[in-house]
């Protein structure tokens, strides 16, 4: 994303830069079939919700390697039903919302130091938390402070911005990953990255929430926090670039555990919850461009599904495929057509637990006659001014919930992204 900047050239090297951007998302779900409901079901009757980011985006380079970034934010709004009841949740901004009331916040705030191995220094463009000029090619980083893990991780060229790609949770990211964050969707950490010119490695450990989606971080972190590793290689091929990323992961938390809850006469996984409870996984993401302006990418996600899902969403297996096309081909290049189809599952004891009439942090209708919940997401974004883009956008979910006695629902979307600044 680019975005408004103070300095003029790009390639030279910059002391500081300053970005902002605004998106608002209007969603809007018809009536859809549902056999009962249940504490935190997608409600069944129409609703329409919106929601509003804002964030400044300001770089400062206090050594030649080192680099401090601070990006404060606004964001407020509303969900359907309280954001409750499809486990790949159609607004990717709403992680970051905590209230209906736009509030200030602080998203970032950290400090980049690169160690170089070898003289070769590669170009880096002026852009959102990052600083034009040079950095060693061969490097050896180590980011302290604010940030969300997934700036790091799980990158994916065609899906991983809800400002101007997919929108659902689990096609933007891999929503088998339990990622460590706020109800905001950020953490306080450290990132260790090893970087060369065609393959990366790196490590984060960063701060869990105190509970399932929470706000305030555990502070006993040598018992609970976050772990994660990914390594990721590149390539190009006759012009085409491609990459494939292999992410592990493991979380500490004061969490609950799903076998233990349904030895309960009435199951409730918070009841179970003891620190230092550990839930793992793995996914594996990829993107390649197999024509000009024409990338294909998916992802595949695991967890153990045996721990209480606590950061991010409901999901234990994952497997996401699409296809991005930009509007070269029609001659509009800076317009993005685009399509996925994305399926979603639990694990027999989670699903267990919710058939029991337990409840998660964001799904649990009473009851589950249990099926897999597919999301297939379309979008056309469209540039109409410079820096201004309009996306109009269609989901469709299948079994909500995991649940195949409620749905299916259609959700239609009309995205406002604002962003200013040099090309």
């Amino acid at each position: 994303m680019v975005l408004f900047a103070t300095r003029a050239r790009a390639q030279e090297s910059e002391r500081w830069n300053l970005y902002w951007q605004a998106t608002s998302i209007g969603q809007y779900h018809g009536a859809f079939d549902a056999r009962y409901s249940g504490p935190l079901s997608l409600a069944a009757h129409p609703e329409a919700e919106v929601s509003l980011t804002s964030t400044a985006f300001l770089g400062l380079r206090l050594f030649r390697d080192t680099q401090l970034y601070f990006d404060p934010e606004i964001a407020g709004g509303r969900g359907f039903s309280g954001v409750t009841g499809i486990a790949n949740a159609p607004n990717g901004e709403l992680p970051r919302v905590a209230s209906a009331t736009p509030k200030p916040y602080l998203a970032r705030l950290y400090v980049t130091q690169d160690f170089g191995i070898g003289g070769e220094r590669e170009q880096i463009e002026s852009d959102v938390n990052a600083l034009a000029g040079t950095r060693p090619m061969t490097r050896y980083s180590v980011t302290v402070g604010r940030f969300t893990v997934t700036d790091f991780f799980d990158n994916n060229r065609y899906s991983h911005d809800p400002r101007k790609q997919f929108m659902g949770w689990g096609t933007m990211y891999n929503g088998a990953w339990d990622y460590p964050a706020d109800t905001r969707g950020y953490t306080w950490g450290w990132v260790h990255e090893f970087h060369t010119r065609r393959w990366s490695a790196r490590y984060a450990s960063v701060a869990m929430p105190r509970v399932a989606n929470g706000l305030r971080f555990d502070r006993k972190i040598g018992r609970n926090r976050g772990d994660v590793v990914e390594g990721e290689a590149r390539w190009e091929k006759s012009g085409h670039a491609g990459a494939v990323r292999v992410l592990g992961y493991v979380n500490h938390a004061r969490a609950g555990t799903y076998a233990e809850a349904l030895a309960m006469p009435n199951p409730d996984v918070t009841a179970t919850r003891r620190d230092g409870t550990r839930k793992y996984g793995f996914g594996v993401s990829a993107d390649q461009e197999i024509a000009k302006g024409v990338g294909v990418f998916g992802r595949l996600g695991r967890n153990d599904g045996k721990t209480e899902s606590f950061a991010f969403t409901e999901i234990d297996r994952l497997g996401t495929i699409g296809v991005s096309v930009t509007g070269e081909r029609w001659g509009r290049p800076n317009d993005t057509a685009a399509t996925a189809l994305t399926a979603s599952g639990l694990s027999a004891v989670h699903a267990a637990y919710l058939a029991r009439g337990g409840l998660d942090f964001s799904i649990g209708d009473g009851a589950l006659r249990y099926g897999k919940e597919i999301v297939s997401e379309t979008y056309y974004a469209a540039q109409v001014v410079k820096g201004g883009f309009v996306t109009l956008a269609l989901q469709h979910v299948t079994n909500p919930a995991y649940n195949r006695d409620r749905g299916p629902v259609w959700i239609g979307s009309l995205r406002l992204h604002v962003e200013w600044g040099k090309r």
